[in-house]
C-alpha cells in the first residue's frame, strides 16, 4: 500500500533561549499541507528491513526510515521487517519536514501493519529520537509547538492555498542554529495571543544573507504575495511561501512566476491523512 508523508510548514518561527545542552528553545506552528512525498511498505516475516529506493549518498543505518522501521522493531521486540519504498517529492534541506515526514510514516505504518499498536504519545516519543520534526507529524494535527519543537498544543489556522516555492540550495540546518548572528531571545508567547499571521522566522535573516537564492525568491514572492500576510520562509530554509484565501488565487500567483523558479501550489491540512493510525 501507498501511505502519505505530507510536507509542513513553520507558520512563524521563534527561537527564545537556549538551554545548558545547547537545544535552542523555540515556538512555531506546524501547518501540514497535502502535497509531499509517498511510501509503499510492505512488511516481512523474515525481519529484515530493506530499503527499495535509497537516497542517494545517505548510508541505509543513517537514513530516517530504516531508522524508524529499526527503532520501533527494537522498542517493541516485534519479529518483522519490511520493504520501504520512497518516492520522493519534497527536497532535502528545504525546510519542508521531508525526511521527518518520511520517518513518521514509517512509524504510523509500521503500528498498525506490526501490530504493535502503540498510543500515540510513545509514538511521538520514539520520534523525538529521530529528530525535532518527527513528533509533530505522529501528533498529527496543525499545533503551536514549544521546546525544541516537540511540546504540541492543537491550533488550528485559517483554511488557506499556499505558493511554496523551492530555490535549488541545501541550507544545513545546523550552521544556521550555530551562525553568530541568530536571534536567540525573541520574546515568548502564550498560545492565546496567536493570530493568523503572527510573527516572523528568525532564522531567516540569517539564511537570507548567506544564500542570495533565498533573498531572491522571498523577494519575488513578497511582491506578489496574497493578503495572508508576508512571504517566508519556512523552517531553515530554504524553501519559502505565501499564504491565499483561494486556491485559485495560488494558482494564479504560481503562473506568474519566472520560469527558473520550481515549487508547487498546496491546500494546508489541519490533520494528518494517517491520523487515525495511532491511539
Amino acid at each position: 500500500m501507498s501511505y502519505p508523508a505530507p510536507a509542513k510548514l513553520n507558520l512563524f518561527l521563534h527561537v527564545v533561549g537556549r538551554r545548558a545542552d545547547g537545544y535552542h528553545l523555540l515556538q512555531t506552528v506546524f501547518r501540514f499541507l497535502d502535497f509531499g512525498d509517498s511510501l509503499e511498505i510492505t512488511p516481512r516475516q523474515d525481519g529484515a528491513i530493506r530499503l527499495l529506493s535509497p537516497l542517494p549518498g545517505v548510508p541505509e543505518r543513517q537514513d530516517l526510515c530504516w531508522r524508524a522501521a529499526h527503532l520501533l522493531q527494537t522498542h517493541t521486540g516485534c519479529r518483522w521487517g519490511a520493504d520501504i519504498g520512497l518516492l520522493k517529492r519534497l527536497p532535502m534541506g528545504g525546510g519542508l519536514g521531508g525526511g521527518s515526514s518520511d520517518a513518521a510514516t514509517v512509524l504510523l505504518a509500521l503500528n498498525r501493519l506490526w501490530g504493535v499498536d502503540l498510543p500515540r504519545a510513545e509514538l511521538q516519543a520514539l520520534g523525538l529520537a529521530l529528530g525535532a520534526d518527527v513528533p509533530v507529524f505522529v501528533f498529527g494535527r496543525s499545533a503551536f509547538a514549544e521546546g525544541v519543537g516537540d511540546e504540541l498544543t492543537p491550533w488550528t489556522p485559517v483554511p488557506s492555498s499556499y505558493v511554496v516555492l523551492t530555490p535549488p540550495v541545501h541550507v544545513p540546518t545546523p550552521a544556521i542554529f550555530a551562525n553568530p548572528g541568530l536571534t536567540r531571545n525573541t520574546p515568548s508567547i502564550r498560545i492565546a495571543a496567536l493570530f493568523d499571521g503572527f510573527g516572523h522566522n528568525d532564522l531567516e535573516p540569517v539564511v537570507r544573507s548567506t544564500y542570495p537564492e533565498v533573498e531572491e525568491y522571498l523577494v519575488w514572492l513578497d511582491r506578489h504575495g496574497g493578503g495572508l500576510g508576508k512571504a517566508r520562509m519556512t523552517g531553515s530554509g530554504a524553501c519559502v511561501f505565501a499564504g491565499f484565501s483561494s486556491r485559485v488565487e495560488a494558482e494564479r500567483v504560481f503562473a506568474m512566476r519566472p520560469g527558473y523558479m520550481n515549487g508547487f501550489v498546496a491546500d494546508g491540512l489541519d490533520q494528518h491523512p494517517m491520523y487515525g493510525f495511532a491511539g
